[in-house]
């Protein structure tokens, strides 16, 4: 009986000692869970407070444009100019005094610079339709810059979508990429893209039925890999999805594929051969996240992409064996699916990098979504031609109160890092969102 008692009070001894501890246990990680808690930072933008968003579109309209507008238009105030024409393609600002002064800054444009050429046009392209097109027109048919010329042409198509304007310009595009622009390679790039959906006519997109290729699992096996399904439109958002470096993609809440909107359009929505244009299709190379400075992007971690001619090709094929240090469409169409290695538009972003555009990258934003309140994209912000996802910033105390980049970003490192590509390609020309009921039917043919 003795032996009995003394491993009985042994047993509470222990059961005790081990609820000491375990009640202790809960106590320190309560400490520093609630420390945690505390200390942990909700990214914050003061430039989001309601006085903030009414002080700076009080001074984008009164500053960056009547100020700058104000002023006579010589040499010296070309650029003051230029910033009243971005500011007004960033707030979608049309006034009947502006056209007054945009017919001011056509009187003079053959003896204006380049940039500031390129500058009008694309203010053009980017809010009016097809108000200037005689004045327009005029500048195309002298102008010898390859992209002023391209931005003329495409302003003019757009504008004016009969028969005989499309082969008068189809007509005057060839004789000067065969005199002129044959002299430079970038012009001729430029041309090039230009006439090539000119040529081949190809309006409606006709890539989805090929589209399990691309979404396959074992296409570009080892890599995370982003896809940005867009719509021909870019006035409608597109969608993204992450797929792992062991080519499974990524899920939500009950098994849901993971997916977020994502705008590939520009403010001047040109396209994406032409720099500012909206997102060039094709493939980017992602390598690592960045935390931009830029207050328009925010703090939000973004994904750091690069295009072919941004980079070496050892790096973008992800191959140091290479030994060809000259990119060309070969190279290039390596990382493609064989059906597609001749499918044009995937080459955007290869043509767009020889060309000249730069530092597109995947981003969030705190630009005041209101700019485009009645837009198709509402409330996502476009941009300079990356891809963006939408946030929300109070206007009460600055905080981030929604974040799909954030999502995504997260998305990606449970997929394997930023470390592979991010894909993006135009489906189809339906005039509505991209929605994750049209993509599932390609993903579940890849199980």
């Amino acid at each position: 009986m003795e032996k009995q008692i003394r491993l009985l009070s042994q047993y509470i001894y222990f059961v005790m000692m081990k609820s000491i501890v375990y009640f202790i246990f809960c106590f320190l990680l309560l400490t520093v869970l609630k420390s945690n808690a505390q200390t942990a930072t909700v990214p914050f933008y003061k430039g989001a407070l309601k006085a903030n968003r009414e002080k700076t579109y009080s001074y984008i309209i009164n500053t960056s444009i009547i100020k700058n507008l104000s002023l006579p238009l010589n040499d010296e105030t070309e650029a003051d100019w230029q910033d009243a024409f971005y500011a007004m393609e960033l707030i979608r600002y049309k006034q009947p005094w502006v056209n007054e002064k945009i017919k001011m800054a056509f009187d003079s444009i053959e003896n204006r610079t380049v940039g500031f050429q390129r500058a009008l046009m694309e203010l053009m392209y980017a809010n009016y339709t097809w108000e200037f097109k005689t004045t327009i027109n005029k500048l195309f048919l002298n102008t010898t810059n390859a992209k002023v010329f391209a931005m003329c042409a495409e302003y003019l198509l757009r504008a004016d979508r009969s028969l005989k304007n499309f082969e008068n310009i189809k007509e005057l595009a060839l004789a000067k990429s065969r005199k002129i622009f044959i002299k430079d390679t970038l012009d001729f790039f430029i041309s090039y893209e230009l006439l090539w959906p000119v040529i081949n006519k190809k309006e409606i997109i006709k890539v989805t039925p090929k589209l399990n290729l691309l979404v396959n699992r074992d296409y570009l096996n080892g890599n995370t890999v982003v896809y940005s399904f867009q719509r021909k439109n870019r006035n409608y958002p597109g969608l993204v999805i992450v797929k792992d470096t062991n080519g499974n993609f990524i899920t939500a809440e009950k098994g849901i594929i993971f997916s977020v909107p994502q705008l590939a359009r520009s403010i001047s929505s040109l396209p994406g051969y032409l720099t500012n244009g909206n997102t060039p299709q094709g493939i980017f190379r992602m390598y690592g996240f960045g935390t931009s400075k830029i207050d328009a992007i925010g703090t939000t971690e973004n994904l750091q992409l690069t295009m072919p001619f941004e980079t070496s090709v050892q790096h973008f094929l992800k191959d140091s064996s290479i030994t060809d240090s000259v990119w060309t469409p070969e190279l290039y169409q390596q990382l493609l699916p064989k059906a597609l290695q001749n499918y044009h538009p995937l080459f955007q972003s290869y043509y767009a990098s020889a060309i000249g555009r730069t530092e597109i990258i995947a981003h969030g934003t705190t630009v005041d979504p209101e700019y485009y309140k009645g837009q198709i994209y509402y409330p996502l912000t476009p941009t300079e031609g990356c891809l963006c996802t939408k946030e929300i910033w109070s206007t009460t105390d600055g905080k981030r109160t929604i974040s799909n980049q954030q999502k995504l970003v997260d998305a990606v490192k449970k997929a394997g890092g930023a470390d592979g590509y991010v894909i993006v390609i135009e489906i189809d020309d339906q005039q509505k969102p991209v929605s994750i009921n049209e993509i599932l039917p390609y993903l579940k043919k890849n199980k």
